[in-house]
């Protein structure tokens, strides 16, 4: 994906290309369709402050009605570009969370530009499933989460589909959804 000098206008445009145009995530399109996805750009340049952000942000969700914010994307270019330490930000996360009293409320989702899921080659196209034009924190909301995939018929199959969905893109192919005019 080509990046442009507007972090959140890239991750929109991933967002409405691969995840809502390859169905990677059904339950995606609603919340964006009725704007209840907060993108934040977050000027945080070590973990500290990010991690000092995030719980501004796991509050204002926590606050704010889910018909106004059900989900937040925070978009954070200037810190945690190696994969393995954003992996390892992950545990102060989600212990964030619970020092927050919000585990069971809310959860904090990782998409990062190297993800790599655990016994998988650097460049193998399934790990793209997880992969943002930054590194990304994604906040949801449990109760969200849990009707939306009650809701879908088979949600443990979601994980397969997109995996195939990838393998027969490849890499050509995913480089074409982000090739194509606005």
């Amino acid at each position: 994906m080509q990046r442009t000098a507007d972090p959140i206008a890239d991750t929109r445009v991933w967002l409405e290309r691969a995840v809502i145009g390859l169905n990677l995530c059904p339950f995606a399109k609603a919340v964006l369709v009725k704007g209840q996805v907060r993108f934040v750009l977050s000027d945080a340049t070590t973990p500290e402050a990010l991690l000092e952000e995030l719980g501004e942000e796991l509050l204002r969700l926590r606050d704010t009605p889910a018909a106004e914010i059900d989900t937040t994307l925070i978009v954070h270019p200037q810190v945690l570009g190696d994969f393995l330490d954003y992996n390892d930000f992950l545990d102060e996360a989600d212990g964030l969370v619970e020092a927050l009293e919000l585990d069971g409320v809310l959860q904090v989702a990782s998409f990062h530009p190297d993800y790599q899921f655990a016994g998988t080659a650097p460049d193998d196209i399934t790990n793209f499933t997880n992969r943002a034009p930054y590194p990304t924190l994604h906040l949801l909301r449990e109760d969200s989460v849990a009707r939306a995939v009650d809701a879908f018929p088979d949600p443990d199959s979601i994980p397969d589909r997109n995996i195939q969905t990838l393998e027969r893109l490849g890499h050509a192919g995913w480089a074409q959804v982000f090739s194509a005019p606005d």
